[in-house]
């Protein structure tokens, strides 16, 4: 079956369905897990020396699938990795755990004999979504101050994979870089 479009899951209207213990199997809400499309969280190089970090933050409240995250998180890295080779760090935030139920139902000549109706309408859990806030960051990077237009463009190539509008912020890390001196004089 198709995947549903991601407008008919973004908005957040209701409590999140979550609960799946390993230790009290029998206490589950979710019987099944859906699996997560999403491994990685941290990519690139941890380096002292980077120091321009730039944030993707979302401007409303959304609720983002695990494979409009992974989507987002490739499309950065992709650019981070051709253009930077190795001389970044990019993190993304939020995790998806929240279990998105979808009444499957079948379409076409006959369908009505074969679908259920509105019996057993709660549905069944088809795939994981992370719920984001509004100023919640989504994803973080840091890079040196000259790839400050790649840098800018990665996380803007990843806004567009996602639902909802997001905001990028660019700090200078000077307390860092104070820090590190200090230490090196000591």
């Amino acid at each position: 079956m198709k995947l549903r479009p991601a407008r008919s899951v973004r908005s957040i209207n209701s409590q999140p369905w979550a609960r799946y213990s390993v230790k009290k199997p029998r206490k589950n809400y979710i019987k099944a897990l859906p699996h997560t499309s999403l491994m990685i969280f941290k990519m690139g190089t941890a380096k002292p020396s980077y120091d321009l970090y730039l944030t993707l933050a979302a401007d409303q409240q959304v609720q983002l699938r695990s494979n409009a995250l992974e989507a987002a998180r490739q499309v950065a890295n992709k650019l981070l990795e051709r253009e930077l080779v190795n001389n970044y760090l990019l993190r993304l935030r939020p995790f998806p755990h929240s279990v998105i139920r979808e009444k499957k139902r079948a379409t076409g000549a006959g369908a009505d004999r074969i679908s259920q109706g509105m019996s057993l309408s709660f549905g069944s859990p088809s795939s994981v979504a992370a719920r984001v806030h509004e100023g919640q960051v989504v994803f973080e990077l840091s890079v040196m101050a000259a790839a400050k237009d790649v840098a800018r463009e990665a996380l803007s190539r990843a806004s567009k994979k996602l639902s909802g509008t997001y905001s990028i912020t660019m700090s200078v890390q000077k307390e860092q870089k104070a820090q590190q001196a200090m230490k090196a004089a000591a």
